[in-house]
């Protein structure tokens, strides 16, 4: 419990507080607020300190205010509530921050309802129409795309002196999930694809709260968009399948094998290059034994986003590969797409052993035009155990480069071999800057020096 403290000292913890919310300090509100602030102490006009934070898109701020005793649902002058202005400015990281516990628990059915109304309001309308309903404006709106939380993003809409952000439907979604609402598969998916980008907040919020219903009725209703017409549809079917794999890692879903079947078939319909890319991608993170077949099946296809995933279907097969899969992965080490090269690089010496053609294959990949390339054989070579002299060669030639991490990889090749000109190569290496402290290339110089001096 906090001591008793006078007024003037209250009254000093709480005008901290408003400073801090301004400067978007949430270390120090939480400081001060577990020192004994008021977390609906008045800011702006009167407003506790919660709006200040919702109306400057401070998620941090103000979920540190509501953990910390904001009352995101206080009636404000205007009718309104902190909670239901979250939902008005448009952002899902915003309302999260905001929502607080329990809410069908703690809301009356009027203000989920209210709550509901208004993001569906906003995203049936349309952020800029809404806008010149509002402010009586011409427009046109401005938009420009701003990050809402660490991985997604949303459009920035603003008109007649106001701002929002279109991120109405992922709210509506996020609301109707939190009050235990099970919206109808279609539209969530149409939720989704009205803004065809994995990284916006709708898209981003379809997908989690379908990930989250894990009934056999949503993952069927789900997976039959893979025979939508549009492309974007199948799409949003792959990256579901993908987080659902994110969670059958943790033991939350038992799909794996229905799935792994579903996209061996899709593997072998698809026509749409960009859609086939995406499913031979999603379908190499599950265990089936056709990889090398779908492989096959795509080693010479024209599009080089197909041929990219191609590699990957043969690193994943258990058995030995047979040797017309070996002639084909051998054959994509020279492909003219430089990305192919590099999955090549990655998966050749699990999928083959260093026999000799992969050896030579990698050998032709160390001294490639594309640097990315380069450095791929190079990671590949490093951590096999072939200690040939044209395997360390090659490592001492990525010394000449210009670019350093290629001379780090140079010089952990020959650390890792003993080999004696290690010091030296670590000194062609140069300085390391920040983010090296973890890197296993920069200590695989201390761990030579271990192994080889006394």
């Amino acid at each position: 419990m906090h001591s008793p403290r006078d007024g003037s000292h209250v009254e000093s913890l709480d005008g901290r507080l408003v400073s801090a919310v301004r400067a978007g300090d949430a270390d120090a509100v939480r400081a001060l607020l577990e020192e004994g602030a008021h977390p609906d102490a008045s800011a702006a006009e009167g407003l506790p300190v919660l709006c200040s934070a919702v109306a400057a898109y401070d998620a941090v701020v103000a979920e540190a205010l509501v953990e910390g005793g904001a009352d995101p649902d206080r009636a404000l002058p205007d009718g309104t509530t902190p909670l239901l202005r979250a939902v008005d400015l448009g952002s899902p990281a915003m309302v999260s921050a905001v929502l607080g516990d329990e809410p069908p628990r703690r809301l009356p059915q009027a203000a989920r309802e209210r709550l509901l109304a208004m993001a569906r309001n906003w995203y049936e309308t349309g952020a800029a129409e809404e806008l010149c309903r509002r402010t009586g404006a011409s427009g046109p709106a401005e938009t420009c795309l701003v990050q809402d939380d660490e991985s997604h993003h949303v459009e920035r809409v603003s008109l007649g002196g106001l701002t929002v952000r279109a991120g109405h439907g992922a709210v509506l979604t996020s609301l109707e999930w939190a009050f235990r609402i099970l919206t109808p598969v279609d539209e969530l998916v149409a939720r989704a694809v009205h803004r065809p980008d994995e990284d916006h907040v709708d898209w981003s919020a379809s997908r989690f709260t379908l990930t989250l219903r894990r009934s056999k009725e949503t993952w069927s209703a789900v997976v039959a968009f893979r025979h939508h017409p549009s492309p974007h549809h199948r799409l949003f079917v792959l990256s579901y399948l993908r987080m659902r794999m994110l969670f059958e890692r943790s033991g939350r879903h038992s799909y794996a094998k229905a799935e792994s079947q579903l996209l061996a078939d899709w593997a072998i319909e698809e026509t749409d290059s960009s859609v086939l890319a995406q499913v031979l991608k999603t379908f190499n993170t599950y265990e089936h034994p056709g990889h090398e077949a779908v492989g096959l099946r795509y080693a010479d296809h024209p599009d080089p986003r197909v041929r990219r995933q191609v590699p990957d279907c043969f690193s994943t097969n258990d058995a030995s590969l047979t040797s017309t899969a070996t002639a084909a992965l051998l054959t994509l080490a020279r492909d003219p797409d430089s990305e192919v090269r590099r999955a090549v690089c990655e998966v050749i010496a699990p999928a083959l052993g260093l026999t000799p053609e992969p050896q030579l294959a990698l050998l032709a990949l160390i001294r490639d035009p594309d640097p990315d390339v380069r450095a791929a054989a190079a990671a590949t070579l490093s951590r096999s155990h072939d200690r040939t002299p044209a395997v360390t060669e090659a490592f001492v030639a990525l010394l000449d480069e210009e670019d350093q991490l290629l001379r780090l990889e140079g010089a952990c090749g020959l650390a890792r071999r003993d080999d004696p000109r290690t010091e030296e190569a670590y000194e062609r290496v140069g300085p390391l800057g920040p983010g090296f402290e973890h890197d296993a290339r920069a200590d695989a110089l201390w761990r030579w020096r271990m192994r080889n001096r006394p």
